[in-house]
């Protein structure tokens, strides 16, 4: 018997994954997705910024259009940056050891270098760098050779910077930012869908098994959450959690749970009443044991659908957050964040700084929406 139903399961998945195949739209979300979640592990070594949090600014190059590119001369710190480790740099950056300086042109006068320091797209402002302060971050003790440091400055220290999709206001770029922000929009959409499953097939199957006075205490809590407009919740719950990146995943998390409970009530109630329920009950088998062993594997299918469209909603709820101000902080990278402090540029020379924030927040969302329909026809039997 539990080798018929386990080759009906894997017959039932190998079904619906066929299906799903054969819909293009939500294959191509799927490969989107999948192509997220791969750059979001590796956003610090893709990404042209690799300084944590995506954060190097330098001022005189802010707000540039995208495809921006500059020269730029690379002065040691006098502090030495300690080396990160490979798995720290993959989770967190690496801080930059130099400090960029956007120039126009260059020359060498003995100990010195020579710059038109950027200013703006019409002015330049000369400075005068001293070789051993560009190369070691400090003057030497000792005497050096000014032909030596001058061919490794012209060589390793003299760096050419090209900004793809431009510069925010504080002069950062914009494609990395874009790249690290992909981390909060899924972390913070897979929490949400973990904590809204937990508690919603939770309640949603002790009321839609026991029913009676059970089923109406949990309804009755459901609606009144239900009742609550989402927006005001979040916001009660971020002020009382407190402003901060962990906080924001709890909270839209805690907003989420309420249609999954009134799904999984109605699959189980629908469930209770079937032959195989009928029998559990017959050979004495425990509630527990009912509900997560042959009730609720029956039911995964909806979850699924469930899931992916809560992955979409809290994504754009996560950037609704982080523009009010309430969301992630900075300098953490959010694609919400991003439009906040851009958004001023919309109605000036540069849209599109504040533009491909949310055009990433549109391909993401519609990837999951695709993604959830696609599971919602594959899963459907009598297709």
């Amino acid at each position: 018997m539990q080798a018929l139903r386990t080759s009906s399961r894997s017959s039932f998945r190998y079904q619906a994954w066929k299906r799903l195949r054969r819909n293009k739209g939500a294959m191509a979300g799927l490969i989107l997705i999948l192509g997220a979640i791969l750059l979001s592990i590796v956003a610090y070594w893709v990404a042209p910024d690799h300084s944590p949090n995506a954060n190097r600014m330098v001022l005189e190059i802010s707000g540039q259009k995208p495809g921006f590119r500059i020269p730029m001369l690379a002065i040691k710190k006098e502090q030495p940056v300690p080396q990160a480790g490979f798995f720290q740099r993959l989770l967190n950056g690496q801080e930059s050891p130099v400090t960029l300086v956007p120039m126009r042109s260059w020359r060498f006068e003995g100990n010195d270098i020579v710059i038109e320091k950027y200013v703006d797209e019409e002015n330049t402002v000369p400075e005068r760098y001293n070789l051993g302060l560009v190369w070691y971050g400090r003057q030497p003790e000792q005497a050096f050779e000014p032909a030596v440091l001058q061919q490794q400055i012209s060589r390793e220290r003299i760096v050419t910077k090209t900004f793809w999709l431009g510069t925010d206001r504080f002069g950062r770029d914009i494609l990395s930012r874009l790249i690290v922000g992909i981390r909060v929009s899924l972390g913070v959409g897979c929490i949400a869908v973990v904590i809204s499953l937990t508690i919603g097939i939770f309640l949603g199957a002790i009321a839609g098994y026991f029913r009676g006075r059970t089923d109406e205490v949990i309804m009755w809590f459901i609606n009144v959450v239900w009742s609550v407009p989402t927006l005001l919740l979040v916001f009660a719950i971020t002020l009382a959690l407190g402003k901060g990146f962990w906080q924001v995943f709890i909270a839209v998390g805690l907003t989420m749970w309420v249609g999954v409970a009134r799904i999984i009530r109605g699959q189980i109630m629908s469930l209770r009443e079937m032959e195989f329920i009928e029998a559990t009950r017959a050979l004495g088998y425990g509630h527990l044991r009912t509900i997560v062993r042959h009730m609720l594997p029956n039911i995964m299918g909806p979850v699924m659908v469930v899931a992916a469209g809560n992955f979409a909603t809290a994504i754009v709820v996560e950037a609704g957050l982080s523009f009010l101000g309430v969301g992630v902080q900075p300098p953490q990278s959010s694609w919400g964040l991003m439009i906040k402090e851009n958004y001023n540029f919309i109605i000036t020379h540069n849209p599109l700084l504040a533009l491909a924030p949310g055009i990433a927040i549109m391909f993401m969302v519609l990837a999951f929406n695709l993604l959830g329909n696609g599971l919602r026809d594959a899963m459907d039997v009598r297709g």
